[in-house]
């Protein structure tokens, strides 16, 4: 699904690829059919936030956000488990659902790493997705409100990440 893809490629580290492509990133959101209104919206101001800054000014900000601040991190078992022996196994298990699914994961990053979470459920169907993220929504809703009390711009990107991983949007 398309919203997952640009959620995942919107939440990496900021670089010059990415900063070079927010043109096409914005087209990419206009067409998007899987997103509604207020998603649209929302990534519209995210992007806009992004063609606002100097790209080293968005990477310290990153690294400030996600790198230095333990309660907004990206890797989703780290809310769960911290530094406790049970987060192995966990990473283990999701590295194994990854592979049941034959996505071959290349990247340094931990299976829990929210932009591979999310570049992993963009080729599940909405409802496989829905039911997958439905399982990390308190985490999900835990770091949203973090990155909001911080008035964080990536809240809005959590935001659509948690509305989306409840399981009463199938019933819609």
């Amino acid at each position: 699904m398309q919203i997952y893809k640009l959620l995942s490629a919107l939440l990496e580290y900021p670089d010059q690829e990415l900063i070079d492509h927010l043109p096409e990133l914005r087209e990419h959101i206009t067409q998007c059919l899987d997103t509604d209104t207020t998603e649209r919206d929302a990534l519209h101001v995210f992007i806009s936030y992004l063609q606002s800054k100097p790209l080293t000014t968005l990477q310290e900000d990153y690294v400030q956000t996600f790198d230095l601040t333990p309660e907004h991190s990206l890797h989703l078992t780290h809310h769960l488990f911290g530094d406790d022996k049970n987060r192995g196994p966990a990473l283990i298990d999701l590295g194994e659902l990854y592979k049941d699914y034959g996505v071959e994961v290349v990247t340094n990053e931990l299976p829990d790493y929210l932009p591979l979470v999310l570049e992993f459920i963009a080729y599940l169907d909405d409802n496989e997705a829905t039911v997958f993220l439905s399982d990390a929504h308190k985490v999900l809703s835990v770091i949203t409100e973090n990155l909001s009390k911080a008035n964080s711009a990536y809240a809005a990107l959590l935001s659509i990440v948690a509305g989306r991983a409840t399981l009463t949007r199938l019933a819609a």
